[in-house]
């Protein structure tokens, strides 16, 4: 019975907290609307006067009060149609204090009438309940990602921004043009594109192209990441999905953007995950389901397309496919160009270019600060090409640790790079310079590859277990990079291009490739030994070749 009274009191003093609270502090509700909504109101009355309150703008229309969040509203434009108040919230802190300070006397009270209650039976012992701890967790997590937390950014980004990805603009050209002047599409009924898909592989401008898109047509952004929404706690991502929506429809039109959304939208299968089908189900429904989502865009980033739900992928949730390749030549030239702006820089872009096939736009923006750090250790005010290619490998295969090696060791060494360098002078394919431990070696650089240019990339990967094996007669472990590439190319040629035998080739006719374009590299060093010994014999003493001094020596003895 004593249990009873205590629940009653409790009880009796929450709604007693809960009826002061509505009396003095929520006299009414106002419909909240949104920016497209008060659009459509103003179409056919203006109020007498509007309030500001805090974050949101108040004003009655036609007996009916209504709000609106003040960040998704032109206050400059909209107090020259109707007159603004800024209302005094002193009043209405005051009751709140008020509030506060009654809901505490009671609770003071109640619990001094808990604890003299518990003076007169004993004492047992505390247990540990993992459940109010699990509860207050996700109750914390549920504070962390509310919709109060959630706020657009303000995209300082231009497409002036970004280059390299021409044929992306083009495609997100007519967006920036419906999300600026909205009007002119709703009156063709053309409705706006619920979701736009970037594919790419990392580095390649996917997130910079979104904040782009946010900057030129001046609406808010709202950025995710598809990691954030996978959650332990039941119910927990699907709410954030919600919530995230619910914030970009208030600030309508906007832009949300989800990096990564495979994390989140991988196909549903036999790997069951009842959490993130839940959440994944949750952005099916607000992206096309039968709640309106006016004027929100959702942009979608993957490099693993693959992967996400076919669900997710059909029309009427990500209505466009944007393919964010590799920058080429020209558009290398551009993102140099782009990265260079207020610095000091004394080198030809264009031959930059040449030597960064498969750059991406990161890559290219790492190349240039590592190329200036590298001007300021040599206490230089401008950056040159020779910082350029300091830095080169550095960023595109990370730091090597150095090694020692024996008399023996760097002879072989030097006789694999030398015949490398000996096939791709002679077969001109362009690199900037050999040493020891690694080559300047590129891939070619076009759209299409004749069967005679990829031969020649395999003989060039094949060249130094061809000389090794001719002059030692013998294999080293080294040589696996390699052979991996020569093997991946032959296999192209075969399976993909047809190049084999017959049109429909085999494992057959990828052994021939490779043996033949090895086979032939023998014999070309058989006839042409004393070329490569004089280049590998430079290369020992110098350690460094470059793509000139190479030509020389090979043209001395012809």
């Amino acid at each position: 019975m004593q249990k009873f009274k205590n629940l009653y009191l409790g009880v009796g003093a929450v709604l007693l907290a809960i009826l002061l609270f509505g009396t003095f502090f929520l006299p009414s509700q106002p419909t909240l609307i949104s920016a497209i909504q008060l659009q459509q109101l103003l179409k056919e009355s203006l109020p007498s006067v509007a309030t500001i309150k805090g974050d949101y703008l108040f004003f009655t229309l036609k007996d009916q009060e209504y709000k609106i969040a003040k960040s998704s509203v032109d206050l400059q434009e909209f107090g020259q149609k109707v007159p603004l108040e800024i209302q005094d919230e002193w009043g209405i802190l005051q009751k709140l204090a008020e509030i506060i300070m009654i809901v505490g006397i009671l609770f003071v009270l109640l619990l001094i009438f808990l604890a003299f209650k518990q003076t007169k039976h004993k004492p047992t012992k505390p247990t540990k309940d993992s459940t109010s701890y699990e509860n207050l967790a996700k109750s914390i997590a549920n504070e962390a990602f509310s919709l109060h937390h959630i706020r657009p950014m303000t995209s300082n980004v231009t497409f002036e921004d970004v280059a390299g990805v021409s044929e992306a603009k083009n495609e997100l050209e007519e967006m920036i043009d419906y999300l600026k002047f909205p009007k002119k599409y709703q009156d063709f009924g053309v409705k706006l594109p619920k979701g736009v898909l970037l594919i790419g592989v990392p580095g390649v401008g996917k997130t910079l192209i979104a904040k782009a898109l946010a900057g030129e047509a001046r609406v808010p952004f709202f950025y995710q990441s598809g990691a954030s929404f996978v959650q332990i706690y039941v119910g927990m991502g699907a709410k954030r999905v919600h919530d995230l929506f619910t914030k970009a429809k208030l600030n309508a039109p906007s832009i949300i953007f989800i990096d990564e959304i495979d994390a989140v939208g991988k196909a549903r299968g036999n790997m069951r995950n009842d959490e993130r089908e839940a959440t994944l189900n949750q952005l099916l429904t607000e992206m096309d389901g039968f709640e309106d989502s006016s004027g929100v865009i959702v942009i979608g980033a993957t490099n693993n397309v693959e992967s996400l739900d076919e669900a997710l992928l059909r029309s009427g949730r990500f209505d466009r496919r944007i393919f964010v390749e590799l920058p080429n030549l020209q558009e290398r030239i551009k993102i140099l160009k782009v990265h260079t702006r207020g610095k000091n820089c004394d080198f030809d872009f264009e031959e930059v270019s040449k030597m960064c096939v498969g750059f991406s736009g990161a890559a290219l923006a790492a190349l240039v600060n590592e190329a200036a750090l590298c001007a300021i250790k040599r206490n230089a005010k401008v950056i040159t090409k020779e910082d350029v290619l300091n830095v080169r490998d550095k960023v595109m295969l990370g730091v090597r640790k150095k090694l020692s090696f024996s008399h023996q060791e760097r002879e072989i060494l030097a006789y694999y790079q030398a015949a490398k360098a000996f096939s791709a002078h002679s077969l001109e394919v362009p690199f900037e310079k050999i040493t020891l431990m690694s080559d300047g070696l590129k891939s070619v650089d076009k759209e299409f590859l004749s069967k005679n240019e990829m031969e020649n990339q395999i003989k060039i990967h094949l060249s130094g277990i061809a000389a090794l094996e001719f002059l030692y007669e013998e294999q080293y472990s080294h040589a696996k990079h390699d052979l991996n590439a020569a093997k991946a190319i032959a296999h192209k040629m075969v399976e993909s291009y047809g190049m084999g035998t017959y049109l429909l080739g085999n494992e057959k006719d990828v052994l021939r490739i490779l043996e033949d374009c090895k086979n032939e590299r023998v014999s070309f060093f058989r006839s042409y030994r004393g070329i490569l010994e004089n280049i590998k014999t430079a290369l020992l003493n110098n350690e460094k070749l470059e793509y000139e001094e190479v030509g020389d020596l090979i043209h001395a003895e012809v």
